[in-house]
């Protein structure tokens, strides 16, 4: 018999250090030879970035030291920091963003010098052994400078410039003949999901670039993840069609490869993404996401036909095919996301390496529900909710959950149903959870992404508001007791949302924007033209920005706010989520703010991600009066009688 008790109070196994440290972040598969790489994000090791080696006799190695984190900044958020060259490694290092060069049963040595400069997306010139980067130069005062560099395997030199002229590049991409290269570039406003260029140039035999032309793309055509097809087709993904999907590039005319209400991409936050690789010379494999959920699947282009994989899983990135192999980054509902390898020939899929080893019943999991609503304007809404779920409790039978809204962030960006440790941790102590997919995300079509554009702060905070009250229509939750928390953008739409309207009871916001201005104006340059699309330009649209501005209308806020924040962020910087709590604690709202000293935007330390969620629920349990079930350090809050 279960034991009867307040939602929220629940003794759970899902402990807040079991979801820090029994999850890791897996990332960035690449083949070589026979041995498979790829990256690990561990928060018990102070959130550093390793590279793993797996080779074929199946054993798993570190590739990189504790010396070194594998990590770039350049956009800040960083991706693709790791190249392998037949035995070679090339990789950037965090802490000063030097590329290293890695020989195998070697000692790191850089091949950079200049501190001022950061790499990415790394690539290999045959013809003359140098690499190719993506390199945003600190050198000057004011905004970076964005350019492709050639740089030498010895170290010797400072590289050569070898694009430049564009706020932006990412993706360079040789031919196998090392004959040809592409790469994708972008200039302000423009994200790269909202229009790039994708350039293909010819190399001569000392792998000097002649000349370059623009073969697709358009400042309204968002073009990502060109690659060549071991023949030499340049294939690449367009949203030209409003949805985005595969095409090619051949005898100078494009060609689509696959013609699908669904997208093939992901949007290109972090370099490296990679949704389709190529299985032989007529076969590709690739991932596609169609109403939250991702497939895989298999493309014959010598005819277009397409054949689906039949896999339980619907996350699934980091996609790599060699022979009968697939290699990607799968998870589910029931599934926490792992490095597998899908068999062509059997079906049969291998797993290497899981994100999450917490050992935790089913019993005490909850299963995300897809759920569409619709908002306060009639349009159609996508989220995934959550029921409590704890086998040895249940609440009062007069009783309902208190139920957490998440707004995601980007908010350019979307959620999945993926396994969530955190999710989880919510869920088995007695909350009800609305993950939701407000108008602006990705993976519904390019005109479901642009609804948000001069919306932000209005059509996401309706979506999340609107979800709630259904929830509660419906009676599946208190309606005294609805909570909003989100991260960076999704903590804008948190303070949005409780700034602007009245539905919610308590707020957490992670790193959130609390003054769009601000952001505007101090933000990294990846993002310092990104309101342009959301809100307008600034300070044309001023007016605007301060009518959209959860710290100017602070006095809308009458229920309690909980604030996280990382104190070296440089997205969104400390003095956003400080100014908030100041103001809500000088009009005697209940809040607390709990800096975190070194984490940036998002924290990836163990101690700080356990921190935050015991400080979380502890804060709801003071608002809502509701016992814990666990004894944690206190939180400081203001104004709570």
């Amino acid at each position: 018999m279960k034991n009867i008790a307040s939602y929220g109070s629940w003794k759970s196994p899902i402990s807040a250090g079991k979801v820090a440290s029994g999850t890791i972040g897996l990332s960035e598969i690449s083949l070589s030879g026979e041995n498979v790489y790829w990256l690990e994000t561990r928060p018990t090791e102070e959130g550093r970035t390793v590279l793993v080696k797996l080779n074929s006799g199946g054993e798993k190695a570190d590739v990189t030291s504790e010396d070194f984190n594998v990590r770039s900044r350049v956009h800040e958020y960083g991706g693709a920091p790791y190249l392998v060259v037949d035995d070679r490694v090339y990789f950037t290092n965090y802490e000063d963003q030097r590329v290293y060069r890695l020989a195998s049963n070697g000692e790191p040595r850089p091949i950079t010098s200049d501190r001022n400069r950061r790499f990415a997306d790394l690539a290999f010139e045959k013809r003359t052994g140098r690499i190719w980067a993506v390199c945003e130069d600190h050198s000057s005062r004011g905004r970076p400078e964005n350019y492709l560099l050639s740089i030498s395997d010895s170290g010797r030199g400072s590289g050569k410039v070898v694009a430049s002229g564009y706020d932006f590049y990412s993706s360079p991409r040789f031919n196998p003949a090392g004959s040809e290269v592409a790469w994708l570039s972008w200039n302000h406003p423009n994200m790269p999901w909202d229009g790039t260029y994708l350039h293909v140039g010819e190399l001569d035999e000392k792998g000097r670039l002649l000349d370059s032309k623009v073969v697709a793309g358009s400042d309204s055509e968002s073009v990502v993840q060109p690659k060549w097809s071991p023949e030499g087709v340049l294939y690449f993904i367009s949203d030209r069609t409003g949805w985005w999907n595969i095409y090619r590039f051949r005898g100078g005319e494009i060609d689509q490869v696959t013609d699908e209400r669904a997208e093939f991409s992901e949007p290109q936050w972090q370099f490296g993404i990679s949704s389709y690789d190529f299985i032989d010379r007529k076969k590709l494999a690739a991932s596609y996401t169609k109403e939250g959920r991702w497939f895989l699947l298999e493309v014959d282009t010598s005819n277009k036909d397409i054949g689906e994989y039949r896999i339980p899983y619907t996350t699934i990135s980091s996609v790599r095919a060699d022979g009968n192999y697939v290699w990607f980054i799968g998870g589910a509902a029931d599934r926490p996301p792992a490095v597998r390898r899908y068999s062509r020939e059997t079906g049969d899929v291998d797993t290497f390496r899981s994100s999450s080893e917490m050992g935790v019943s089913e019993s005490f999991l909850s299963s995300p529900e897809a759920l569409d609503f619709v908002s306060s304007d009639g349009q159609k809404v996508h989220g995934f909710y959550y029921s409590p779920r704890n086998r040895d409790f249940e609440g009062p039978a007069s009783d309902k959950p208190p139920l957490i809204v998440i707004s995601h962030g980007g908010p350019t960006s979307a959620t999945s149903d993926s396994f969530s440790p955190k999710i989880q941790y919510w869920t088995s102590r007695g909350f009800a959870v609305l993950d939701v997919n407000y108008r602006g995300s990705t993976g519904f079509g390019r005109e479901y992404r642009e609804e948000l554009e001069g919306r932000w702060g209005e059509l996401d905070v309706q979506d999340c508001s609107r979800g709630a009250l259904y929830l509660s229509e419906e009676g599946r939750v208190d309606a005294s007791k609805l909570i909003i928390r989100g991260a960076s953008a999704g903590g804008y739409t948190t303070l949005a949302a409780l700034a602007f309207g009245d539905v919610f009871d308590a707020g957490a916001s992670y790193f959130g924007v609390s003054n769009p201005a601000s952001l505007a104006k101090e933000t990294h340059k990846f993002e310092s033209r990104y309101l342009d699309g959301l809100i307008g330009p600034y300070p044309e649209e001023k007016e605007l920005y301060e009518r959209r501005s959860p710290i100017r209308h602070v006095e809308g806020i009458s229920c309690p706010v909980i604030f996280f924040q990382g104190t070296k962020d440089r997205v969104v910087p400390p003095d956003q989520a400080e100014k908030m709590y100041e103001s809500l604690k000088a009009r005697g709202i209940a809040t607390a703010y709990l800096p975190f000293e070194g984490e940036r935007h998002g924290f990836k330390q163990e101690k700080n991600i356990r921190r935050s969620l015991e400080a979380e629920l502890f804060f709801y349990s003071r608002v809502f009066g509701f016992e814990l079930g666990e004894e944690f350090d206190p939180v400081e809050i203001h104004n709570l009688d």
